[in-house]
């Protein structure tokens, strides 16, 4: 049984390493010189960028997919909990470590408001009980009908998912200082939501941060990249790069062949792991859409970013591995990118900077640093250099300004990455750099469908299915297609 993937993100990754394991002769296609989709890499003058995914979360994920294949992720990289997990610097000069030690963290939150301990025991007992929900009832299932999303067992779940009410709701009741409730919802910018449209739910990533650590491993996110891909070579996978795929060819509902310039892929089954609007406008007839274009134009769409891969030639000091930087309009942040009325590159964003030099000597010469600043933008404003070198010289004066210490005259190899970037290099839908937002009506059941609905034999995985956003997402969403392809084929 033939399967072609297209596309070698991490889900198309995953999703070939499962089919080939399961018994399919699977063929990988992939329209850029190198495996990774968003988490590409980037080499320049010995520095060494991850430029897409920094963070590695849920080793629970990691080590269930692994487990499929009988292996653990530290069989092909090393992992190291990363302390503090991040840093965050506040508008007011204030700078907070979030520290591997649940202790340290409870003694931060006193510090920011009266109580603040025991109220994150208590947040984070709510969220743990919340993940076990998710993990078990909700995210490794498909759902096909309105009857698969409310069975038994989380309609008796449902009222501690509390669905129907935000995320900036649920944290307002719980904690009264900025600090708190900014640390608490952070995440959810890395989601492609804010927390005004964000079901409360997602609190689940408190846990995930504080309980079950942020990880390093060694070599990077690539070092991932490049396990997925030799598992799946082990069992046989061939992957092809520099060959996009041009057009699906349907003949009676079933697809028969991903074609390409250099050829056509005759094929038994397809698994998309491309840009899934961007496969449904581009590469199908029209009468074999699942989805119409005024399907997309009503989506609610999560963030594109602007990113500066910048090496420099000495170690920039006061920063950790992950930093965060809110300023104080954190609200008007939100707005700028979900809000039509006011999308534009945003006067004063909060930004995210990495910086893995801090714990893999890989990613730079010695005594110096790689850093990555990411800010979010509105995926469709306009995208010029004029633009970006505007919003560059502001993030990396805000950067300046608040670490005391000049870091552009260090400056020793630059690329930015923002809208026409992730639109021309991965055909991304309006140069969203994540895909579709975690919004209410955008989870689960009504996220774009796993399965096509009008070709028989075709397949999607990745960020815009079921379960969404995030490496351990996509992989999950993998394993869902992959079991239902098995058991279907088999």
């Amino acid at each position: 049984m033939r399967a072609v993937v297209v596309g070698a993100g991490f889900g198309g990754l995953s999703v070939a390493a499962l089919l080939a394991k399961g018994g399919f002769d699977v063929t990988v296609i992939e329209k850029n010189e190198q495996p990774g989709g968003r988490a590409s890499v980037h080499r320049d003058g010995g520095f060494t960028f991850d430029m897409g995914p920094s963070w590695y979360l849920m080793p629970d994920v990691y080590d269930r997919f692994f487990a499929e294949f009988g292996r653990k992720p530290t069989d092909y990289f090393p992992l190291a909990r990363l302390d503090p997990s991040y840093r965050v610097f506040f508008a007011d000069e204030q700078v907070a470590d979030v520290s591997a030690d649940l202790g340290k963290n409870y003694t931060l939150f006193e510090s920011f408001e009266p109580g603040g301990a025991e109220k994150l025991r208590r947040y984070l007992a709510e969220a743990e009980a919340t993940y076990g929900i998710t993990m078990s009832d909700l995210l490794y299932r498909d759902y096909r009908s309105i009857f698969d999303f409310f069975n038994r067992r989380l309609l008796a779940g449902g009222r501690k998912l509390n669905p129907l009410e935000n995320l900036e709701s649920f944290v307002k009741k719980r904690f009264a200082s900025d600090e708190a409730r900014k640390i608490v919802q952070y995440s959810i910018g890395f989601l492609g939501g804010s927390p005004r449209n964000t079901p409360s739910f997602y609190h689940i990533m408190t846990h995930i941060d504080l309980n079950m650590g942020v990880w390093y491993p060694e070599g990077g996110m690539r070092a991932v990249v490049e396990a997925l891909v030799s598992l799946g070579r082990e069992f046989g996978v061939e992957f092809r790069y520099n060959e996009p795929a041009t057009a699906i060819d349907v003949e009676g509902g079933v697809a028969r062949r991903v074609v390409t310039p250099l050829g056509a892929h005759e094929t038994d089954v397809v698994v998309v792991n491309a840009d899934y609007p961007f496969t449904e406008l581009s590469l199908l007839p029209e009468k074999s859409r699942s989805y119409p274009a005024s399907y997309w134009k009503k989506k609610v769409l999560a963030p594109s970013t602007f990113v500066a891969y910048l090496g420099v030639d000495r170690v920039v000091e006061g920063l950790a591995h992950h930093n965060i930087f809110l300023e104080p309009d954190w609200e008007e942040g939100f707005e700028t990118i979900f809000d039509p009325k006011k999308a534009a590159w945003p006067e004063s964003p909060s930004f995210y900077v990495n910086v893995p030099s801090r714990t893999d000597t890989t990613a730079a010469p010695e005594d110096t640093d790689t850093l990555f600043v990411l800010a979010p933008l509105a995926p469709g404003i306009e995208d010029t250099p004029e633009l970006r070198e505007r919003f560059y010289d502001h993030l990396t004066s805000r950067m300046e300004e608040i670490l005391g210490e000049n870091i552009r005259d260090s400056v020793v190899t630059r690329r930015i990455f923002a809208l026409t970037d992730f639109s021309s290099r991965y055909n991304a839908y309006r140069g969203t750099a994540l895909g579709l937002s975690h919004t209410l009506r955008q989870t689960a059941l009504w996220r774009p469908s796993h399965r096509s609905k009008r070709v028989r034999n075709l397949y999607y995985t990745g960020q815009y299915t079921h379960p969404g956003i995030g490496v351990p997402m996509t992989l999950i969403s993998s394993q869902i297609v992959a079991r239902e392809l098995t058991d279907r084929y088999r």
